[in-house]
């Protein structure tokens, strides 16, 4: 797909998010040649600086986070093409003169496309989409990219979107979830939908269960203050898992049209069983690491990271136990993690599926047992599948074994990153990865009644050392159902 001419406008251009993923996102996009020519980027932020002091700052903390394709450092001249795209502003969502500054430089003469991509604490989108209409940053031809949280529960998410709309038509709006460009994301639903061998079993009479992890070895790092005020659920389950989710579960849509496949995602957020109030303890865990080690290191526990409060119940993990009630995949249960400080960085969906009515073989003393499909998301992407085969030999045993598909260096192609692929696709205006405002909504109707048991409860979260895969409720909320967790096993 040819990439039309575009001006991309980060705001939170000195942020953490620009600093580790979008500019090394759009730096691969113009060393792979997706940027077109008259490409440029507008980064935006409070900080009085020029664009050659913006330039330095990345030079001294983005760059020598980089790599070229091949794995070599960025070369000066690769680095010297791309920052020539590079123009920095300062625009305070308080002082509207700085808009005006902002479209001036932009010119009469804008490119076709325009991006404005908000990378910045939510409470300020408004401020900020106001201001851009103001200065006729709103026509047809802007699209609008929003970063999670959107909001911290139903009604600021509905306000923030209302109000978002005053400015901005809803097919303008693009509420971004990178974990929905991962390339095995979108094979999942290639081997889904395009292949006769997966379709038959993708339902409740094939499948045990469906569990669903994202670990993080990284603490709050310098995000205390933002982290603090959110959590574990609210970062992460209402839309990267619950997205996940929509994912594996949702019907085979009419078409790859953009709605289609969202209709269907939205069906299944609906049919996510609520978890009432009193069954919150029993279906949900929440953890709060503790002092441990990552990587042989020792790390400190959340209640003494900068910025956290002494008395802190914010969860930094989160276990699940959600089931969907429709035809599909009524009694199936979906167990969903996610925590920070575990023992590695990883994201993962696993599907185990049933044992054989009857066996024939006598049973394997071996890991995995059953057939499971294992759709790794990070830190490599990968699909394995893993059945059992004859021990080799007269004798007729069973081993493990498996089939890998390994997206990092698949047939000599390059697979562009999350973020790279949902920068292009905004360009190009394809809105078929980006989260619909009711799927959103949806979400939080799911989560909230957890929240709200969380929060009548005033009970502290469970402790966990760093380094350990969460508390041990964890385990135990499977174990109940005479499941593991996938690495347990």
């Amino acid at each position: 797909m040819s990439v039309p001419a575009f001006d991309m406008v980060l705001f939170g251009g000195t942020g953490d998010l620009a600093r580790r993923k979008l500019i090394p996102a759009l730096f691969d996009a113009h060393q792979g040649g997706e940027l077109h020519s008259r490409g440029r980027i507008f980064a935006i932020g409070t900080q009085p600086l020029e664009t050659a002091g913006y330039l330095a700052l990345l030079e001294r903390e983005v760059r020598p986070t980089m790599r070229l394709y091949s794995g070599a450092p960025v070369s000066d001249d690769a680095w010297a093409s791309f920052v020539a795209r590079i123009v920095y502003q300062q625009v305070d969502a308080r002082k509207p003169e700085q808009f005006d500054a902002l479209a001036a430089a932009l010119g009469e003469n804008r490119a076709p496309v325009t991006v404005c991509y908000l990378a910045t604490a939510p409470g300020i989108f408004v401020d900020i989409c106001a201001q851009l209409a103001r200065v006729g940053l709103n026509t047809p031809n802007v699209r609008l990219v929003l970063e999670k949280p959107l909001g911290t529960d139903l009604a600021s998410n509905e306000r923030i979107n209302s109000a978002v709309a005053e400015f901005f038509a809803e097919d303008q709006i693009y509420r971004i979830d990178h974990y929905l460009g991962k390339e095995s994301v979108q094979n999942l639903m290639a081997i889904r939908f395009g292949n006769a061998l997966f379709e038959p079993l993708w339902r409740r009479e094939w499948i045990k269960d469906v569990q669903i992890t994202i670990a993080e070895q990284l603490g709050v790092e310098k995000r205390g203050d933002f982290y603090d005020g959110v959590g574990a659920l609210r970062d992460m389950v209402q839309n990267h898992l619950l997205q996940l989710v929509c994912i594996v579960a949702m019907e085979p849509p009419a078409s790859l049209s953009q709605d289609a496949i969202r209709d269907e995602k939205l069906k299944i957020l609906k049919a996510l069983k609520p978890i009432p109030l009193q069954e919150v303890p029993e279906k949900t865990v929440r953890g709060q690491y503790l002092e441990g080690a990552i990587a042989g290191q020792p790390v400190q526990g959340y209640l003494d990271e900068h910025g956290i409060p002494h008395d802190s119940r914010t969860e930094t993990f989160v276990a699940i136990k959600a089931e969907i009630a429709n035809w599909r995949w009524a009694g199936v249960p979906f167990y969903l993690r996610t925590g920070k400080r575990m023992p590695q960085r990883l994201a993962e969906i696993v599907v185990r599926f049933h044992d054989v009515p009857h066996a024939l073989f006598p049973k394997p003393l071996v890991q995995f047992p059953e057939n499971r499909l294992v759709i790794r998301l990070q830190p490599e992407e990968s699909i394995r599948l893993q059945f059992l085969t004859k021990t080799p030999g007269a004798a007729l045993g069973l081993q493990p074994s498996t089939l890998d598909l390994d997206f990092t260096n698949h047939g000599g192609v390059r697979h562009a990153g999350a973020y790279e692929r949902l920068l292009m696709d905004a360009v190009n205006g394809q809105l078929g990865l980006f989260v619909r405002r009711d799927e959103q909504a949806e979400a939080w109707r799911w989560v909230e009644p957890i929240i709200e048991a969380w929060n009548q409860a005033r009970t502290p979260p469970k402790g966990y050392t760093a380094g350990s895969w969460g508390p041990a409720a964890s385990s135990a909320l499977l174990s109940r159902d005479a499941a593991a967790w996938h690495e347990e096993m």
